[in-house]
Order: structure tokens, then sequence, then C-alpha cells
């Protein structure tokens, strides 16, 4: 019923122009972040009834998006059901929102369930906080930097099609020193973070690079997510470098971000070290999103 096609660059005008009809705030709100993530997930796209709608698959499971954009949100919702029900298989929606939420609780309550899911909840700070670093929780964030820049000869520049290169060969060496903890998610993440790099400037990315004693020890890429809100995609620095991370970190916010209220440092996967990391920023706010589910028969 539906013809949905596999993401590429040409998807890009339309696609943008979906979510700024909406200004979501969602890390998965960007053409970019579902680009670079498109053969991970199989991500494929279709605008149906003036929507933006994509189809990926998640752990095994084919699932959707919400439906994205200005159109008729309830047609669309109602067409994807029908064709569920026809053919007596489960319908998955993944990364909903609390509107979203709301929209399915009042149009849909009697056939989708909608269930929180705390591994995809988004990490939001202030950029003044991760500017400033201010009080006393992020003290040891303070000291970091400041041993880092007392015992480095550092620079940051930002990203550009020059310096690039020297960033993807970073992320080659990053993963060679983790070669005896390889897993199919890191196998998966050297992809998108390839492919981010590779179509920096195409997709219209801002990257910081940090470096010591002429050496790139840390890079991030992230864009303008919302009016208010930059999002960071990526972000990698060598851990035996102590300090690095938290550099690169306040360096790209300071000189990237400071027309935007806040940034999103995307979800923890459900990763325990990822997670306390985040934490460890004490987000402004920890934004919820839900997955919903019909079992393919209505009510």
């Amino acid at each position: 019923m539906f013809k949905f096609h596999k993401i590429t660059l040409d998807d890009k005008n339309w696609i943008t122009q979906k979510f700024k009809e909406e200004d979501r705030k969602a890390c998965e709100a960007s053409f970019s972040n579902n680009y670079i993530w498109r053969a991970v997930y199989k991500i494929e796209v279709a605008e149906i009834h003036g929507c933006c709608v994509f189809k990926f698959n998640a752990e095994g499971d084919v699932c959707f998006s919400f439906p994205i954009g200005n159109g008729d949100k309830k047609l669309v919702m109602e067409e994807l059901i029908k064709e569920a029900a026809d053919k007596q298989q489960v319908l998955h929606f993944e990364n909903i929102l609390e509107r979203d939420k709301d929209f399915i609780d009042e149009n849909f309550s009697d056939i989708i369930s909608v269930k929180e899911d705390r591994d995809a909840f988004d990490y939001i700070y202030t950029s003044e906080k991760l500017t400033a670093l201010k009080g006393k929780k992020l003290h040891g964030k303070r000291n970091h930097i400041h041993r880092f820049t007392e015992e480095r000869n550092w620079t940051y520049e930002e990203m550009t099609e020059e310096n690039k290169e020297e960033c993807k060969k970073m992320n080659e060496i990053w993963c060679d020193r983790k070669a005896c903890s390889w897993n199919q998610g890191m196998e998966n993440e050297f992809c998108a973070v390839q492919e981010a790099i590779e179509n920096f400037s195409v997709l219209g990315l801002v990257g910081g690079v940090l470096r010591v004693d002429g050496n790139v020890v840390a890079f991030t890429i992230g864009e303008p997510l919302s009016t208010d809100t930059f999002v960071v995609h990526i972000e990698k620095a060598f851990p035996d470098i102590q300090g690095a991370y938290p550099m690169i970190n306040q360096q790209f916010v300071q000189h990237e971000c400071q027309d935007f209220a806040y940034v999103n440092r995307e979800d923890d996967t459900g990763e325990e070290g990822l997670r306390k990391a985040k934490l460890s920023y004490y987000p402004d706010i920890l934004l919820k999103k839900y997955s919903a589910r019909f079992d393919g028969k209505r009510a």
C-alpha cells in the first residue's frame, strides 16, 4: 500500500521541511541522523498524506516512526493499522514523544498500547551549563579541563573538508584500540561515524576537532536541531588522554552552540557506562520517549 524507498541525499530537502513543521527536540528529528544510520537500521522513508514516515529495523523488528509534519497524522495511522490488521501483523512505533503519546491516547487507545522506553530518553543540557561548567556538581569536569589545558600543547579548530580525513583516520585508530572488546554495536557506530565524516559538507553538519601536539585526539559532529536546540550526533576521543572527552565537549559547545539555548546529546541506548557519563553532566531535560504497539487485531 505504501511506497517506501531507501533514504538518499535526494530526500534531504523535503524531510528537513517536515521536521521543521514540528520543531521537534528529539535527536532522531534530523535528516542527517537518519541518513548516516540508514545502512545499519535499513531505513526507508515515504511521504504519506503530507507526513514523513520512516520504516526501519530495530532488533529484528520492522518499526515505524510516528508521522512527522503538518499532514493528516490520523489518516496515516489508520492506514498503517489497516494494513497491519489485514496482514495480521504486529505494528511497532518507536521514538514516540509525549505529544505523540497524547495523540495516540486520544485517538487509538483502544488498540495501541504505549510504554515508556528509558533507553531512548535524550539528555538535553543548557548550552550555558556545558560551556561554563559552574557549580559544585561539575567541579570534577572543570578539574579535568584545567589539567588538560595546563599539561598539554592543544588547539581547537572547526572540522572542514581539509581536516576531515584526519578525523576518519583517528576514528579508525580508536577502533583498532578497541579490537579486544569489539562488538556489533561498535561496528555499527564506526560505519555511521565514517558516513557522517565522508558526507560532512553535503549534510550541512558542524564539527569540532581537538589536537594535541598537532595530532587529532578528539572530534565531535552535530547540527542545529530545532529553533532553540543543537544536537551532538558524534563525539570521539582517545580515552587514554585524560580530559580529552570533557575538553572536546566544552570547546565544541563554546565555539559552535552559543546561538542555541539547549544542546541535545542524544540517548544512552541502555549502555551503563554511557548513561553514567551523560548523567554526570546533570541534564536539564531528560526527554521522555515511548514505544507503541498494535498487535494486529482491532478492538
